[in-house]
Protein backbone atom coordinates (compact mmCIF):
# COMPACT_ATOMS: atom_id res chain seq x y z
CA UNK A 1 0.00 0.00 0.00
CA UNK A 2 1.40 3.31 -0.96
CA UNK A 3 1.86 6.12 1.54
CA UNK A 4 0.28 9.09 1.12
CA UNK A 5 0.91 12.86 1.58
CA UNK A 6 -2.22 15.55 1.65
CA UNK A 7 -1.63 18.73 0.15
CA UNK A 8 -5.07 20.62 -0.42
CA UNK A 9 -6.06 24.77 0.31
CA UNK A 10 -8.78 25.17 3.31
CA UNK A 11 -11.96 23.71 2.40
CA UNK A 12 -10.93 21.08 -0.24
CA UNK A 13 -12.33 18.41 2.06
CA UNK A 14 -9.16 16.85 3.10
CA UNK A 15 -10.30 16.01 6.52
CA UNK A 16 -13.24 14.11 5.25
CA UNK A 17 -10.69 11.99 2.49
CA UNK A 18 -8.21 10.92 5.28
CA UNK A 19 -10.82 9.76 7.28
CA UNK A 20 -12.48 7.72 4.35
CA UNK A 21 -9.32 6.43 3.04
CA UNK A 22 -8.12 5.15 6.59
CA UNK A 23 -11.36 3.67 7.32
CA UNK A 24 -11.18 1.59 3.74
CA UNK A 25 -7.51 1.01 3.73
CA UNK A 26 -7.17 0.57 7.58
CA UNK A 27 -3.61 3.02 7.50
CA UNK A 28 -3.13 5.11 10.26
CA UNK A 29 -3.83 8.72 9.60
CA UNK A 30 -0.78 11.10 10.74
CA UNK A 31 -1.38 14.67 11.71
CA UNK A 32 2.04 16.62 12.34
CA UNK A 33 -0.74 18.81 14.42
CA UNK A 34 -1.43 15.84 16.63
CA UNK A 35 1.88 14.72 17.27
CA UNK A 36 2.86 18.45 18.88
CA UNK A 37 -0.39 18.20 20.71
CA UNK A 38 0.82 14.53 21.84
CA UNK A 39 4.04 15.43 22.52
CA UNK A 40 3.41 18.35 24.95
CA UNK A 41 1.35 16.97 27.31
CA UNK A 42 4.73 14.84 28.37
CA UNK A 43 6.66 16.60 31.15
CA UNK A 44 10.63 15.87 29.70
CA UNK A 45 12.41 19.18 28.00
CA UNK A 46 10.63 18.49 24.54
CA UNK A 47 7.81 18.40 25.97
CA UNK A 48 8.33 21.52 28.00
CA UNK A 49 9.39 23.11 24.79
CA UNK A 50 6.48 22.37 22.55
CA UNK A 51 3.89 23.13 24.98
CA UNK A 52 5.43 27.09 25.72
CA UNK A 53 5.99 27.13 22.26
CA UNK A 54 2.34 26.51 20.86
CA UNK A 55 0.78 28.13 24.02
CA UNK A 56 2.68 31.47 22.66
CA UNK A 57 1.82 30.95 19.17
CA UNK A 58 5.59 30.49 17.90
CA UNK A 59 6.79 27.59 15.20
CA UNK A 60 8.12 24.19 16.92
CA UNK A 61 11.27 23.69 15.24
CA UNK A 62 11.57 21.50 12.02
CA UNK A 63 13.69 19.66 14.12
CA UNK A 64 11.47 18.32 16.71
CA UNK A 65 8.71 17.86 14.10
CA UNK A 66 11.07 15.60 12.10
CA UNK A 67 12.14 13.93 15.36
CA UNK A 68 8.77 13.38 16.37
CA UNK A 69 7.21 11.77 12.77
CA UNK A 70 10.55 9.44 12.68
CA UNK A 71 9.20 8.33 16.15
CA UNK A 72 5.61 7.69 14.63
CA UNK A 73 6.77 6.46 11.60
CA UNK A 74 8.84 3.71 13.38
CA UNK A 75 5.72 2.53 14.50
CA UNK A 76 4.22 -1.09 13.37
CA UNK A 77 1.25 0.06 12.24
CA UNK A 78 2.81 2.24 9.58
CA UNK A 79 4.43 -0.63 7.65
CA UNK A 80 1.49 -1.06 5.44
CA UNK A 81 0.97 2.96 4.39
CA UNK A 82 -0.34 5.93 6.38
CA UNK A 83 -2.01 9.41 5.31
CA UNK A 84 0.69 12.18 5.96
CA UNK A 85 -1.28 15.54 6.63
CA UNK A 86 0.29 19.09 7.62
CA UNK A 87 3.51 18.23 6.26
CA UNK A 88 6.04 18.99 4.90
CA UNK A 89 5.16 22.64 3.87
CA UNK A 90 8.28 23.63 1.86
CA UNK A 91 10.77 22.14 -0.02
CA UNK A 92 13.18 22.12 2.49
CA UNK A 93 10.49 19.91 5.26
CA UNK A 94 10.06 17.71 1.68
CA UNK A 95 13.60 16.74 1.48
CA UNK A 96 14.58 16.49 4.86
CA UNK A 97 11.43 13.95 5.00
CA UNK A 98 12.42 11.54 2.21
CA UNK A 99 15.86 11.64 4.26
CA UNK A 100 13.91 10.00 7.17
CA UNK A 101 12.52 8.11 4.29
CA UNK A 102 15.75 6.61 3.10
CA UNK A 103 16.76 5.71 7.02
CA UNK A 104 13.77 4.05 7.15
CA UNK A 105 13.74 2.30 3.97
CA UNK A 106 10.40 3.62 3.51
CA UNK A 107 8.98 4.36 0.23
CA UNK A 108 7.91 8.33 -1.05
CA UNK A 109 4.43 6.81 -2.12
CA UNK A 110 2.22 9.42 -3.43
CA UNK A 111 1.13 12.89 -3.22
CA UNK A 112 -2.64 13.96 -3.54
CA UNK A 113 -3.36 17.51 -4.54
CA UNK A 114 -7.06 18.23 -4.03
CA UNK A 115 -8.22 21.15 -6.17
CA UNK A 116 -10.93 23.46 -5.30
CA UNK A 117 -12.48 26.47 -6.59
CA UNK A 118 -11.72 29.63 -4.00
CA UNK A 119 -15.73 30.28 -4.41
CA UNK A 120 -16.62 27.08 -3.86
CA UNK A 121 -13.76 27.00 -1.15
CA UNK A 122 -15.37 30.25 0.26
CA UNK A 123 -19.53 28.85 0.50
CA UNK A 124 -18.53 25.67 2.31
CA UNK A 125 -16.50 27.27 4.84
CA UNK A 126 -19.52 29.44 5.77
CA UNK A 127 -21.01 26.30 7.15
CA UNK A 128 -18.10 24.25 8.58
CA UNK A 129 -18.60 23.02 12.06
CA UNK A 130 -15.76 20.75 14.00
CA UNK A 131 -15.92 18.57 16.88
CA UNK A 132 -13.00 19.95 19.71
CA UNK A 133 -12.45 16.21 21.16
CA UNK A 134 -12.03 14.14 17.93
CA UNK A 135 -11.32 16.48 14.79
CA UNK A 136 -14.19 15.38 13.32
CA UNK A 137 -15.40 18.28 10.42
CA UNK A 138 -19.02 18.64 9.17
CA UNK A 139 -21.21 20.86 7.30
CA UNK A 140 -24.18 22.39 8.10
CA UNK A 141 -25.16 23.63 4.11
CA UNK A 142 -23.70 19.99 2.56
CA UNK A 143 -26.22 17.80 2.90
CA UNK A 144 -23.56 14.72 2.55
CA UNK A 145 -21.54 16.49 5.26
CA UNK A 146 -24.28 17.33 7.91
CA UNK A 147 -24.33 15.57 11.29
CA UNK A 148 -26.76 13.07 12.22
CA UNK A 149 -28.09 15.45 15.46
CA UNK A 150 -27.51 19.47 14.64
CA UNK A 151 -24.68 20.07 16.43
CA UNK A 152 -23.37 17.09 17.70
CA UNK A 153 -20.30 14.58 16.95
CA UNK A 154 -21.63 11.35 15.16
CA UNK A 155 -18.44 10.10 16.40
CA UNK A 156 -18.24 10.85 20.65
CA UNK A 157 -20.98 13.10 20.76
CA UNK A 158 -19.26 15.89 21.55
CA UNK A 159 -20.79 19.40 21.03
CA UNK A 160 -19.39 21.62 17.47
CA UNK A 161 -17.64 24.13 17.06
CA UNK A 162 -17.26 26.84 14.68
CA UNK A 163 -13.62 28.37 14.29
CA UNK A 164 -12.99 31.80 14.64
CA UNK A 165 -11.24 32.29 11.42
CA UNK A 166 -13.59 30.64 9.50
CA UNK A 167 -15.64 33.41 7.94
CA UNK A 168 -14.80 34.98 4.42
CA UNK A 169 -12.62 37.45 4.81
CA UNK A 170 -9.90 35.53 7.11
CA UNK A 171 -10.40 32.69 4.43
CA UNK A 172 -9.68 34.66 1.24
CA UNK A 173 -6.21 35.60 3.30
CA UNK A 174 -5.22 31.89 4.14
CA UNK A 175 -6.54 31.02 0.66
CA UNK A 176 -3.98 32.68 -1.46
CA UNK A 177 -1.64 32.98 1.68
CA UNK A 178 -1.97 28.80 1.73
CA UNK A 179 -1.76 28.56 -2.48
CA UNK A 180 1.46 31.65 -2.53
CA UNK A 181 3.32 28.70 -0.33
CA UNK A 182 2.28 25.50 -1.65
CA UNK A 183 3.05 26.51 -5.23
CA UNK A 184 7.07 25.15 -5.30
CA UNK A 185 6.52 22.36 -3.15
CA UNK A 186 3.57 21.11 -5.95
CA UNK A 187 6.24 21.93 -8.58
CA UNK A 188 8.45 19.84 -6.48
CA UNK A 189 6.40 16.64 -6.15
CA UNK A 190 5.29 17.35 -9.65
CA UNK A 191 9.11 17.12 -10.77
CA UNK A 192 8.73 13.85 -9.25
CA UNK A 193 6.19 12.04 -10.69
CA UNK A 194 4.50 11.46 -7.93
CA UNK A 195 1.61 14.27 -8.16
CA UNK A 196 -1.62 13.62 -8.52
CA UNK A 197 -4.38 16.23 -9.12
CA UNK A 198 -7.71 15.88 -7.57
CA UNK A 199 -10.76 17.90 -8.21
CA UNK A 200 -12.91 18.22 -5.39
CA UNK A 201 -15.60 20.04 -6.31
CA UNK A 202 -17.71 16.83 -6.64
CA UNK A 203 -19.64 14.99 -3.86
CA UNK A 204 -17.00 13.39 -1.52
CA UNK A 205 -18.21 9.53 -2.94
CA UNK A 206 -16.68 10.67 -6.39
CA UNK A 207 -13.66 12.46 -5.11
CA UNK A 208 -12.86 9.28 -2.84
CA UNK A 209 -13.43 6.81 -5.85
CA UNK A 210 -10.75 8.90 -7.79
CA UNK A 211 -8.14 8.76 -5.54
CA UNK A 212 -8.83 4.98 -4.38
CA UNK A 213 -8.36 4.62 -8.64
CA UNK A 214 -5.31 6.37 -8.43
CA UNK A 215 -3.87 4.64 -5.31
CA UNK A 216 -4.87 0.98 -7.40
CA UNK A 217 -2.91 1.84 -10.18
CA UNK A 218 -0.12 3.16 -8.10
CA UNK A 219 0.24 -0.26 -6.58
CA UNK A 220 0.23 -2.24 -9.49
CA UNK A 221 3.18 -0.37 -10.70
Amino acid sequence: MESIIFIAPPAAGKGTQSKMLCDAYHIPHISTGDLLREASLVEDARGIYIKNQISSGALVSDEIILELLKERLKQSDCNNGYILDGFPRNIEQAQAYEGILEELNKKLGIVIYLEVDKKLASKRIEGRMSCPNCGSVYNTIIEEAKPKQDGICDRCGQTLIKRGDDNSETFGIRYDTYLEKTNPLIKYYEDKKVLYRVSSANNKNETFQEISSILKRSNEL
